[in-house]
């Protein structure tokens, strides 16, 4: 991850507590991330979510890169006592998330306010210091039409906002409305403002409820957000407004725990702005250009690089770095530049359309390989598996590391390919950075997790690497299992440790 500089922005007086949901595997890197990123103290995750307390402002929050959404935190407790029969008693359990303790419920929703107003300020005196000609023009009191106009379309553009909600809910939207998004978010932000100028009373809500587990067989999400809705209507005065609400309450239930927050921002994080056609999950791409230790200078390679993703968000967090981008196929190729034209990293990134397993490149001239090699009915890879990672081999330098995306079955395939004769040692495979995993899995502060939520996952890994075999001169490093949505795959991490052949 790229250093990141001291940042002077406004931001809220004291630590705030944070959560950001994440793609199961990859909570390991969410809280790598949040500490390096925000300065981040007591992490601590749950499966698909990571806490932590930060005083960060909203424009170093927005630069999270492996979570999905970033939500205030509320509350977080016990699971509610399903088993008992009595509905009623159940409902009170759940109006009780918002009635024993109220007053964290206001606390949380003057920080949000907070970091809201402070952002919009900001922005406005950083609109108002972008353009001297502009202030010139406002200080004679000159009016232009252009600038009327202009606000105009941007009460129209405010309009159209629960159409353009719509879009960016869906999983894996088209990215091509980097504008309409930072005017949606800007009019949520006034809409905040204007409300909190006058009464609380006046806010507007409502609940997006999540269940699973045993509540989810007794209540439905609908039947939970009711309940929760009443209690906060009874306890606060704030009106109900599922269409275009101030303020959204997110719940989340299950055997585990139970979370209360608040989204800070309308788009989720993963849905980069800067992505027009979305190839491979952006948080997913992210991680494994994380895993890369990518420094300034060196020579990246994604050999089946498709729309360009990896390489995309390698990019925008290492830009002093030569990337190569190739594919054998015309139209991956194709929207691969229409992204990096959208990014406006074109002069960033080169191109080829070369196979995979003919690289037009020296041996031992590239310093990072990272690639998902591509898996399911479409993909018929088979046997070539082997002869892609001998080709990833060749042209990768001693010590290189190359970052692979694997499905289960190109795993099963390596197995059965013949393996190099290097002895796979303690020392080999026990590296720096495996140790830093374990620490970043297991951290220090006091958390209330169950200790079985952290072992499981750090299991889970170790298990993966366990499978993981040398590939002739690639010495297994690090293996993360992660979902892809209906199917799982692995990040492998290798290193080269001698030249290739040899």
């Amino acid at each position: 991850m790229a250093a990141t500089p001291a940042h002077a922005g406004p931001r809220p007086a004291a630590g705030a507590r944070f959560f950001c949901t994440a793609g199961r595997g990859l909570e390991p890197f969410l809280m790598r991330e949040v500490r390096a990123r925000l300065a981040a103290t007591q992490v601590e995750y749950i499966s698909g979510k990571v806490f932590f307390t930060t005083c960060s402002d909203l424009n170093m929050l927005k630069k999270l890169k492996s979570a999905e959404r970033l939500f205030l935190l509320i509350k977080k407790q016990f699971p509610l006592n399903v088993p008992s029969v009595n509905k009623g008693k159940i409902f009170n359990e759940m109006q009780n998330l918002v009635n024993d303790d109220p007053e964290s419920w206001l606390n949380a929703i003057s920080i949000w306010k907070n970091l809201l107003e402070l952002d919009t300020k900001k922005g406005k005196l950083s609109q108002r210091d972008a353009n001297p000609l502009k202030r010139k023009v406002e200080e004679n009191d000159i009016i232009n039409p252009k600038k009327l106009k202009t606000e105009q379309m941007q009460e129209l553009q405010e309009s159209r906002e629960c159409q353009l909600e719509k879009e960016i809910e869906e999983e894996t939207p088209e990215q091509d409305f980097l504008t309409k998004r930072e005017k949606s978010q800007e009019a949520f932000q006034n809409d905040v403002v204007k409300a909190d100028t006058q009464n609380q009373k006046d806010l507007t809500f409502r609940v997006s409820c999540r269940c699973s587990g045993a509540i989810a067989k007794t209540f439905t999400a609908q039947e939970v957000g009711r309940v929760i809705g009443i209690a906060v209507m009874k306890q606060f005065g704030w009106k109900a407004d599922l269409r275009n609400p101030n303020l959204e309450i997110f719940i989340h239930l299950n055997d585990v725990y139970s979370v209360v927050g608040i989204p800070v921002f309308r788009v989720p994080l993963a849905s980069r702005a800067y992505i027009k056609t979305a190839g491979l999950r952006s948080t997913i791409a992210w991680a494994m250009a994380s895993l890369a230790e990518i420094k300034a200078g060196a020579f990246v390679l994604d050999p089946m690089c498709g729309l360009g993703t990896i390489l995309l968000e390698a990019a925008k967090e290492w830009p002093d770095v030569y990337y190569v981008g190739a594919d054998a196929s015309d139209s991956q190729l194709l929207g691969a530049c229409d992204n990096l034209k959208a990014a406006g990293l074109k002069d960033k990134i080169e191109l080829l359309k070369v196979s995979v397993i003919e690289l037009p490149l020296p041996s031992e001239s590239v310093d990072i390989i990272i690639s998902d090699i591509p898996f399911g009915k479409k993909f018929k890879l088979r046997k070539d598996i082997k002869s892609i990672l001998q080709e990833m081999e060749r042209v990768l330098h001693i010590g290189g590391t190359i970052v692979l995306l694997l499905s289960e079955d190109h795993h099963r395939r390596l197995q059965d390919c013949e393996q190099s004769s290097i002895p796979l040692n303690s020392d080999l495979r026990m590296t720096t950075d495996e140790l830093g995993i374990k620490k970043c899995l297991n951290p220090g502060e006091k958390t209330s997790i169950p200790e079985t939520v952290s072992s499981s996952s750090e299991a889970s890994n170790q298990e993966g690497l366990d499978k993981m075999l040398p590939f002739g001169s690639l010495v297994p490093v690090e293996c993360y299992k992660v979902s892809l949505g209906r199917t799982d795959a692995f990040i492998y991490k290798y290193r080269k440790s001698h030249s290739f052949g040899l």
